[in-house]
């Protein structure tokens, strides 16, 4: 190219989104592109998109608007959840000149594109779809602040819950081999990363389409040299077993941390949710995971109290839920103790089970628990930080230079500051929290 091609990025949504952008924006820059800040303008925007909620839908056409306005000649190249449900309203959006719905189509993105692109003269915008879900899109981050990457390793999802169109964006469960996914994982590495964040839909599902399990993926990754720590997101509670537990406190790679959906601590919502699990299960599991955790502690002569970080999804307003039913999710998570909670309000999809069902919980109720439940995160995680005050711990610092100070995370994902020095970037240094 006589002259670089601009290509701008912009992510929404979830963790396995920007695993994805990052890597077709690898792709784009390997065929000579230049990447640029979407506010500065671009020739051709790609947009990752997420339509969890209505209001996700909304930002998504609001962003898409925005970019035509800033560059109106401009490709806009929409991927992503709401490619592949909102795609006749994405069609209306002047500027958009692709929608991308299948993890297939997403391989051939940059190269599609850019040869467009350069073989001019340019038609009118007329927007063209490629695929629907299916395939497997191998993707990682580059890494956040050079010490930490998600790690796709599984899409789609078979559970088909009441309220979640995911299964319909995403398609079914389906996941790269192990040797494709530790292949990924060392290329990690080799870039000097020293972290990396395991995401997916329904990350413990993984071994679908191969014939292998989620056990078998940990060990492998396990062995993979110039990685220090990985992290588990989005795994279901069925499936963190008893038997990948007992073996990450064996003594591994895998750290205190764990994102797991709850949803709702009322066993009425969960069977109407279509959940897997009722509140006491879910509240044995994760006394199951904090006993293991403490034991090994215990053996090398620690305190084995408070070390795992939960990070845990909650629904409310789902519809029929009463104030009994939040109560019994507040109390519930009062009793566990996460370190953190990840609130959404209940939003009607079109589509879905729980769209038609009676009870829909009227918008000021739902701000009200989503506020409620906030507060009560705050409360959660200053506990969770306070139990571990005054520890000694292994802190990963990363590179981010704010006011003279630089942070890091411990191994259960306590951030840590310290005076900045270049010298501790992607350094494990023993702190006290």
């Amino acid at each position: 190219m006589e002259k670089s091609v601009r290509v701008s990025f912009i992510t929404l949504g979830c963790k396995l989104n920007y695993a994805e952008t990052s890597t077709i924006e690898r792709q784009f820059v390997s065929l000579g592109c230049k990447v640029s800040d979407w506010r500065d303008g671009a020739d051709i925007f790609v947009v990752n998109t997420c339509a969890v909620t209505e209001t996700s839908e909304r930002k998504c056409r609001s962003i898409i608007k925005k970019l035509h306005r800033i560059s109106p000649s401009a490709w806009i190249v929409v991927t992503g959840c709401y490619a592949r449900l909102g795609k006749e309203r994405i069609y209306g959006i002047e500027g958009v000149k692709y929608v991308f719905a299948s993890d297939e189509s997403k391989k051939g993105i940059a190269a599609r594109v850019l040869g467009d692109y350069l073989a001019g003269p340019v038609s009118p915008l007329a927007p063209e779809v490629s695929g629907d879900s299916g395939g497997f899109f191998l993707a990682y981050s580059s890494g956040e602040e050079r010490t930490r990457a998600f790690l796709k390793v599984q899409d789609g999802c078979d559970y088909h819950c009441s309220y979640c169109t995911v299964c319909i964006a995403r398609g079914e469960s389906r996941n790269a081999p192990v040797s494709d996914i530790v292949s990924e994982a060392s290329a990690i590495a080799a870039s000097g990363v020293r972290e990396i964040v395991l995401t997916g839909v329904n990350t413990g599902d993984f071994g679908k389409t191969t014939g292998e399990s989620f056990l078998d993926l940990l060990k492998a990754l396990d062995r993979v040299e110039g990685i220090d720590r990985y992290r588990i997101s989005s795994i279901e509670p069925n499936l963190l077993t008893e038997e990948i537990v007992d073996w990450i406190t064996s003594g591994t790679k895998f750290m205190p941390h764990f994102h797991i959906p709850l949803q709702s601590g009322s066993d009425r919502i969960l069977k109407a949710m279509g959940r897997r699990y009722d509140a006491d299960g879910f509240l044995r599991k994760l006394d199951y995971v904090r006993k293991a955790f403490g034991d090994f502690y215990e053996k090398r002569g620690e305190d084995g109290s408070d070390r795992v970080f939960f990070g845990i999804d909650v629904i409310v307003g789902f519809p029929g839920e009463t104030e009994a039913d939040f109560m019994d999710t507040y109390n519930l998570l009062s009793r566990i103790k996460p370190a953190f909670l990840h609130v959404f309000p209940y939003s009607k999809r079109p589509g879905t089970p729980a769209a038609s069902m009676p009870g829909q919980v009227p918008e000021e109720v739902k701000n009200s628990r989503v506020e409620r439940l906030m507060a009560l995160s705050d409360i959660l995680h200053a506990d969770f930080v306070k139990a571990n005050s005054g520890r000694r711990e292994e802190v990963l610092f990363e590179s981010s230079d704010k006011g003279g100070r630089m942070y890091g995370y411990t191994r259960n994902y306590i951030r840590v500051e310290r005076p900045f020095d270049p010298d501790a970037i992607g350094r494990i240094i023993e702190a006290v929290i």
